[in-house]
């Protein structure tokens, strides 16, 4: 595969940049007076903006999507075809997390039948964690894309060009997924029940 260098150091750079001003909204912030289904469609694709312009024209966010998630049993279902900040709060989570967790792995994270006191809570977690890894996964990427974007420090990390950044950034991704799910699968477990924890040679 053929890159352009300048081309793609400055799609870094304007990520980065993006990435760093990015916040999920406050609690607060979140609207709590009944919107109809276009509506919620409309804030959520405001809220994850994350897609590069190159990929905005696939439909990530979708009515279907949101009566899947109520038929499923994964987020509760609309009050009189509306939804309140509790519901944008699950989608929020859902729709941020979906392309690396199962629906099933995403219940344990904001799980169904829980009062609004904790749906505060888990989102407010949640948003702050995002923003946290969000930093994280910044500098990451300054590192491993050093020669890139022509920067001094370098490291063992740094990509030569933008298939090894590619490569890097998938199995980052791999990683990252097997982490979530392991760590998941023992909730309610115990050392006893929890599977080996030997450290193999």
């Amino acid at each position: 595969m053929a890159y352009d260098k300048q081309l793609v150091a400055g799609k870094l750079r304007r990520w980065e940049k993006y990435l760093n001003r990015f916040r999920l909204p406050q609690w607060e912030d979140i609207p709590d007076f009944g919107l109809y289904m276009e509506q919620v469609i409309v804030l959520l694709k405001k809220y994850l903006d994350y897609l590069p312009p190159e990929l905005k024209e696939e439909q990530i966010i979708t009515a279907a999507a949101i009566n899947n998630y109520v038929r499923t049993k994964v987020m509760p279902g609309p009050d009189k075809k509306k939804y309140y900040r509790i519901h944008i709060a699950y989608l929020i989570i859902i729709c941020s997390l979906k392309q690396n967790l199962s629906l099933a792995m995403l219940q344990k994270i904001i799980p169904m039948g829980i009062n609004e006191e904790e749906v505060k809570e888990i989102y407010e977690s949640f948003a702050k964690r995002h923003n946290l890894a969000a930093q994280y996964f910044v500098e990451q990427v300054r590192l491993a894309a050093a020669s890139i974007l022509d920067h001094d420090e370098k490291s063992e990390l740094d990509a030569k060009d933008p298939n090894d950044m590619i490569t890097f950034a998938a199995v980052i991704s791999c990683f990252s997924r097997l982490l979530a799910e392991k760590l998941l699968l023992l909730d309610g477990k115990t050392i006893e029940n929890g599977g080996s924890i030997e450290i193999v040679e």
